[in-house]
């Protein structure tokens, strides 16, 4: 049985797409602290080419973890998150749930770039947000409601700056009604 994180493939091409705009906005942040690594930025087009079809799922889930490593080389903290949002970005082939770790780790890269952020960053991708992403992004379980994956009460996307952005889209998500 497919975890509830997973969704459609169709779904992960739409919401790859927003996952990887979310990740570009916060990459300068990564490129001014590792200027000669380009594996975020690898993964953000990857991302984008997944979104139009250009690369299979198979592929893109062996590859996922490439701009990962890329968080390993910063040492600066914001630097490192958004080389993580490039990562979540990357793994929207494998499930639809890094969407939302994509948006939720750009929000606490511009969080620890400048504090105070977190809430604007979130209000920048839910305007950016299109209504198709939205619906797809609707069918994910809130955090804390699945028993396990990135976003169960314990996973990857739940703590920290990443989850408190990703409870602030999802509660965006619910509350506005996708046809509009």
């Amino acid at each position: 049985m497919a975890s509830p994180q997973s969704l459609t493939e169709h779904d992960r091409r739409l919401v790859a797409a927003w996952a990887a705009d979310c990740a570009d906005h916060v990459l300068p942040l990564f490129e001014a602290a590792a200027p000669d690594d380009d594996r975020p930025r690898d993964a953000i087009a990857r991302a984008r080419a997944y979104a139009r079809g250009e690369l299979d799922s198979a592929g893109e889930i062996r590859r996922r973890f490439v701009a990962g490593r890329a968080a390993t080389t910063a040492s600066d903290a914001a630097a490192i998150a958004a080389a993580r949002s490039a990562a979540q970005a990357a793994g929207v082939a494998h499930m639809g749930a890094h969407a939302l770790g994509a948006a939720g780790y750009a929000a606490a890269a511009a969080e620890l770039a400048q504090p105070g952020a977190l809430r604007d960053e979130v209000a920048r991708q839910i305007e950016r947000m299109p209504p198709d992403v939205r619906s797809a992004l609707a069918l994910l379980p809130r955090v804390g409601e699945h028993p396990s994956g990135p976003l169960a009460a314990g996973g990857l996307l739940a703590r920290g700056a990443v989850g408190t952005a990703i409870r602030s889209l999802q509660a965006a998500i619910g509350s506005t009604d996708p046809e509009a």
